[in-house]
């Protein structure tokens, strides 16, 4: 088995750390400087930074977040938010970022991720799918040639997960992929925040649909959450946000725990 990875994720917004429900009702939760510095303290693989109301306010991230983040802790940084350009994706590169996740202008223009990834290489370009189940799951996908299992039509959602997009979450993966992505961070916005778990539904849809590693992000509430999705699941990596935020759990818990379960864990 691959060694698996476990992300810590700075939403952020107004320059601070915040995290909510569903996508709603927003709380403090942090400096993101401080915070990111702890991560890296209890063992973070990676850190994703998102500026999660960049688009919907059509202005660029926070630069200077971005750079004194990136200069306070030495693992890799993805980071997105208000990315609609190749200029804005060579700036963040230079402010210390180590990849750049594109969600809103992907969609929107979808040329983006084939010209940043022959510019920049495919590996450091991240499409962030958020994903909502529209109606009752359909069985469609075959995963990898394996077997087969249940998926539905979810829906991706856009501007910080405000707009539908009228895109299907499973055709549009393969898509991305097919442009160049490297790298897909998929979030169910049905269980961001719960602490329910992570949707293994959606997630196994996915990981199906596409050969490159596949990040799972909304629901941690618990170890055995990350063991699911990581093992049924086959997600690539395990991001969470509230649950290492409010520090129910710690990093080196989960690490631990999954070292014990037999998955391999950096």
């Amino acid at each position: 088995m691959l060694t698996k990875r476990i992300i810590p994720c700075l939403d952020v917004k107004d320059a601070r750390v915040v995290k909510g429900v569903n996508f709603l009702n927003l709380k403090d939760a942090g400096d993101p400087v401080e915070t990111a510095k702890r991560y890296e303290k209890e063992g973070a693989d990676e850190l994703v930074f998102l500026d999660i109301t960049a688009s919907s306010e059509k202005r660029k991230i926070i630069l200077d977040v971005v750079r004194r983040t990136a200069e306070n802790v030495f693992m890799p940084l993805t980071v997105g938010g208000g990315i609609s350009s190749l200029r804005d994706i060579r700036d963040l590169l230079n402010a210390g970022a180590d990849k750049v996740s594109i969600n809103t202008a992907a969609v929107k223009n979808p040329k983006l991720i084939r010209d940043a990834s022959l510019k920049f290489g495919s590996q450091c370009i991240v499409v962030a799918i958020d994903a909502k189940l529209a109606h009752s799951p359909r069985s469609i996908v075959r995963r990898k040639g394996l077997s087969t299992v249940d998926c539905g039509p979810w829906t991706v959602y856009i501007n910080g997960g405000r707009t539908a997009a009228g895109l299907d979450a499973f055709e549009w993966a393969k898509k991305a992929e097919k442009l160049g992505a490297g790298e897909i961070l998929l979030t169910s916005m049905d269980f961001d925040g719960t602490k329910k778990g992570y949707d293994l539904d959606l997630t196994k849809a996915i990981t199906g649909a596409v050969r490159i590693p596949v990040i799972a992000s909304g629901g941690a509430g618990k170890k055995e959450d990350f063991y699911a999705v990581l093992t049924e699941g086959m997600a690539d990596a395990a991001l969470a946000a509230s649950l290492f935020h409010y520090q129910d759990l710690t990093i080196k818990e989960v690490k631990s725990y999954l070292r014990k379960k037999g998955v391999s864990a950096r």
